[in-house]
């Protein structure tokens, strides 16, 4: 599929477009403003920045204050150093109190690539499902970030966004993404099987279903950008028609997109399914291609699975 730009530089585009239409809004970083992007913002409303410095639990208790203060606040650092060090803060001071802050942790999954496993974000989003009130956000292109964040913004309540560090493949080509908060997208229409899958997983799982196509195979594929909420219908009305569903994700295979999924079909229609995730198991540092083949998270793994349900259907 054809490349984008990276959700993360999309996120910084989306800030600074938003920050004449909300005043209110004030934008604060890590000291990875240039990686996360955020200097977008900073550069064009310097007096609403704020670098926090290699200080993520505070940066979340400064958000907390500044929401409490009426005040709209985006909170950004890369996924693993924003949830893993900030979740107690983000547990008390964000969702226990119900603020209206925002938060991006870029640089997640392990398509980050060289800078290896203490940097690879691939439990942040069993971590920011577990904090209640918390909506989950997986933009899967470019166009889809710029709405994701829009609707963060007017979206009353806490939010964390995840954004990753490559080009992205373009899943809306128009650049028109209807995003909306608890809704999935069948990007691909298809009868016999579905995969839905999040982030760069999206663009495999298009690539997959194009040549599961030759093999006889209409594979439907769902983008399912927002976790938490859980577009429940969407599945349900796809295990109903399809009769079989692939989960992928860039994440481990605990407290994810594929838990949350197989929750819902087991409830409401259990039908055989699969899972392409990263696994029980951290990854290494090498080139984001060699990553994705490695740890089992390329178009064929997708058809791979796909091949497997059926078998089982």
């Amino acid at each position: 599929m054809q490349l984008g730009k990276a959700t993360r530089e999309a996120y910084g585009e989306a800030l600074a477009a938003l920050g004449a239409e909300i005043p209110e809004m004030v934008v604060l970083d890590a000291d990875l403003s240039k990686s996360t992007m955020s200097k977008k913002f900073g550069d064009k409303y310097p007096e609403r920045f704020f670098n926090m410095g290699i200080s993520e639990a505070n940066m979340v208790g400064v958000a907390s204050g500044l929401a409490a203060s009426g005040l709209l606040p985006f909170a950004s650092s890369f996924s693993t150093f924003l949830i893993c060090k900030g979740f107690d803060q983000l547990r008390m001071s964000i969702a226990y109190q119900g603020e209206n802050a925002k938060f991006c942790g870029t640089h997640a999954g392990i398509s980050i690539g060289e800078d290896g496993v203490s940097q690879q974000g691939i439990e942040d989003l069993a971590l920011a499902c577990a904090l209640n009130g918390f909506t989950v956000i997986v933009p899967a292109d470019e166009a889809e970030m710029h709405a994701a964040v829009r609707a963060a913004a007017y979206h009353k309540g806490p939010v964390y966004l995840r954004a990753g560090r490559p080009k992205s493949p373009i899943i809306y080509p128009d650049g028109k993404a209807e995003f909306v908060i608890g809704k999935g997208d069948v990007v691909r229409a298809g009868r016999d099987v579905t995969v839905i899958a999040i982030g760069l997983l999206v663009g495999a799982a298009m690539d997959a279903a194009e040549s599961l196509a030759a093999d006889g195979l209409s594979v439907r594929v769902i983008n399912m950008a927002c976790i938490k909420p859980l577009d429940e219908a969407i599945i349900i009305a796809a295990a109903q028609e399809t009769g079989a569903i692939v989960v992928a994700e860039e994440h481990i295979n605990h407290g994810g997109l594929g838990q949350a999924v197989a929750q819902v079909v087991a409830a409401h229609y259990p039908v055989p399914m699969g899972f392409v995730n990263i696994g029980d198991r951290y990854a290494e540092s090498a080139t984001p291609d060699e990553l994705m083949v490695k740890y089992g998270l390329t178009a064929a793994d997708v058809a791979k699975a796909v091949h497997a349900v059926m078998a089982r259907k």
